[in-house]
């Protein structure tokens, strides 16, 4: 293969199968879409691995795409129920199946999963790591959180939400500057009672370059989570948000360098007046990345994601 990843392909000129289907979807010309693929405005997450794929674009100038949240967890085991509404999610039209799964045999259900699933597929591999060592969170070690994250490549994941953002010093700005409801991501909060409980950096900031090299090995996109999104409208556009927010774009960037794909988490909850201050901040800070936002589930709807 004459390219690493769908971003160097688009560097280097290269048209893929995958960006050959995207131009028909989106009816948008070959041309254009490698132009935007090139400056990482446009991504097509699509793991070497995922044979069953039928690619997808997300970003500038590209409809916007759903994501479905879905997966076990101690209420919930069966897998073949959560099989059927992956069925059921793509024959209604969805674009991603985000893997949430925390109980159970999480790696028999991602590989089915991945096996059967048209629509691309997105982890978060922290969630998977207490369950998949069997071990306490505190003796996990750095090795095998960036261990966790290859298996979720080498299984056909097509891109892994990872909390980069949060390193040490995001950290003492959180501890410094009181919120209301402190941090609500889950992987974010994941991450931070870890690096609390051992007193070390946080591994995928850390080992960033690591975690770039298998994303190249396999071409998984990067999703990179905020893990100081506020809340609450109370916290809204805080220092942290945007402090963490610069180290995205910092990391976005160093991304871009190895032609790695990315799409960047936010901005949680803000209030109407803030909206588009706060998309035009994102777009600066992150280099005009993709982003995407998560839909709160409600008792009529499921758990969504939209990507744009």
């Amino acid at each position: 293969m004459e390219y690493a990843t769908q971003m160097e392909a688009a560097k280097r000129g290269i048209a893929t199968k995958a960006m050959l289907r995207v131009a028909e979807k989106e009816n948008i010309t070959l041309e254009s879409l490698m132009e935007l693929m090139s400056k990482g405005q446009v991504i097509i997450p699509c793991n070497k691995r995922h044979s069953a794929i039928d690619p997808t674009g997300i970003g500038s100038k590209l409809k916007t795409k759903i994501n479905v949240n879905l997966g076990t967890s101690r209420d919930e085991t069966d897998l073949e129920k959560e099989l059927k509404k992956v069925d059921r999610s793509i024959a209604m039209g969805a674009d991603a199946i985000m893997d949430l799964s925390t109980h159970g045999d999480t790696q028999y259900f991602r590989q089915a999963l991945i096996k059967r699933s048209t629509a691309m597929i997105g982890t978060v591999p922290i969630y998977d790591a207490v369950l998949h060592y069997k071990r306490a969170l505190k003796d996990i070690t750095a090795e095998e959180w960036i261990g966790i994250f290859r298996k979720h490549a080498e299984d056909g994941v097509d891109f892994m939400t990872i909390h980069s953002g949060l390193n040490k010093e995001i950290v003492r700005k959180f501890k410094e500057n009181k919120r209301l409801t402190n941090i609500v991501s889950r992987g974010g909060s994941i991450t931070f009672a870890w690096m609390e409980m051992t007193g070390e950096e946080n591994p995928y900031y850390e080992h960033f370059d690591k975690i770039l090299e298998i994303c190249r090995e396999f071409d998984v996109t990067l999703s990179l989570g905020d893990a100081c999104r506020p809340g609450s409208l109370a916290d809204a556009t805080d220092g942290v948000q945007i402090a963490e927010l610069v180290v995205l774009g910092e990391l976005t960037a160093r991304a871009w360098e190895k032609d790695v794909q990315v799409m960047v988490e936010g901005p949680g909850h803000v209030p109407l007046n803030q909206i588009a201050a706060n998309i035009e901040i994102q777009k600066t800070i992150c280099h005009n990345a993709p982003f995407y936002v998560v839909r709160n589930p409600s008792q009529s709807s499921p758990p969504s994601s939209t990507f744009s």
